[in-house]
This record gives structure tokens, C-alpha cells and sequence, in this order.
């Protein structure tokens, strides 16, 4: 690939990044809360978020697949050079994303829909120390960082993604024969 179309994949891997990231954030600091607070019960509130997680989960499969293609073309040159380079570090904070979103959408989420759909009642209506409730609460707990987790490799991977090199580029601290 070109510079150029390098320079370009960057920018939309960037701009995909933050827009997710925007929408994950306003999510989960903005409207969940007002879910929480004004709907007339916390179980209804919690499968409208539920509901909404799911379609970030997706969007975050898209959008952080999609921000692989921005090392994708690089990573075969800096194998040959560099033990640890800016790429591999970019794909190792690409890779705990991606590993997130798979724990996220195939592990905890499918368990807090078991949990919920053993109860038949609200959840806050069980004991604290009810098994379901805590299996539940843990499962949520983990839900909550892997989201706000997402959210920040999401903002590394974009603010740090304009530093991968290109062809046209040395490595810092090399002259061009190197």
C-alpha cells in the first residue's frame, strides 16, 4: 500500500474509533443513568440497556475489525526489523480489544441472559446474598469493565494510530539506511 492510502486508512480508522467510542461513552455516562433513574422499574431499564449494549457490542466487532486493517499492511515489514516496534505494540492494544468484545459478546453477556432468565422476578427483589443476585452483580461488574475498557483502547488505539509508520517513513532515531 501507498502512503497515501496508509495516511487515508488511518484517518478513517481514527475516525471510526472515536465515533464508537463517542457513542459507548455517551451510552454509558449519559443514558443508562437516565435509563436507570426515570423508567418505573430498574428491570425494565436494564433490558433497554441490555438491548443497546448488544447493538455496541456489534458496532464495537466492526469497528475495531475494521481498525485492523490499518496495521494489517504493516505488520510483515516490521516483523523482519524490530523486536518491539510501534506495530506490535498498536496490535497487542488491538488484540485486548478484540479479546474484550469476544469475552463481552460470547461469554459474559450470554451469562447475565442465563441468570436473567432463571429469575422470574426483578432482580433487585432477591436477596443480596442470593446466588442469582450475585452471579448476576459479578457478571454485570465484568460486563461494565470490559465496556469502559473498550472505550479506552478505543481512544489509545485512535489518538496513537497516525504514529504507526509508513514505507516512506524510518524508524525514529535511524537515518534512511536503515
Amino acid at each position: 500500500m501507498s502512503p497515501s492510502t496508509l495516511h487515508r486508512l488511518d484517518r478513517i480508522t481514527t475516525a471510526l474509533l472515536l465515533l464508537w467510542a463517542g457513542a459507548a461513552l455517551g451510552f454509558g455516562v449519559f443514558s443508562a443513568p437516565v435509563f436507570f433513574r426515570e423508567l418505573p422499574s430498574r428491570d425494565v431499564a436494564g433490558h433497554i440497556a441490555g438491548l443497546i449494549l448488544g447493538r455496541l457490542d456489534w458496532a464495537a466487532w466492526t469497528v475495531f475489525g475494521l481498525a485492523g486493517l490499518s496495521w494489517g499492511a504493516r505488520w510483515i515489514a516490521e516483523v523482519k526489523e524490530d523486536l518491539i516496534g510501534p506495530i506490535r505494540l498498536w496490535s497487542a492494544a488491538w488484540l485486548v480489544a478484540m479479546l474484550m468484545c469476544l469475552a463481552s459478546t460470547f461469554v459474559v453477556t450470554p451469562k447475565v441472559r442465563a441468570i436473567r432468565a432463571r429469575i422470574d422476578a426483578p432482580i433487585e427483589t432477591l436477596a443480596p446474598e442470593h446466588e442469582d443476585r450475585v452471579a448476576y452483580n459479578k457478571a454485570h461488574s465484568l460486563s461494565r469493565n470490559l465496556f469502559f475498557l473498550r472505550i479506552l483502547l478505543a481512544l489509545g488505539l485512535a489518538a496513537t494510530v497516525g504514529m504507526l509508520p509508513r514505507k516512506d517513513q524510518a524508524p525514529e532515531g535511524l537515518g534512511p539506511s536503515a
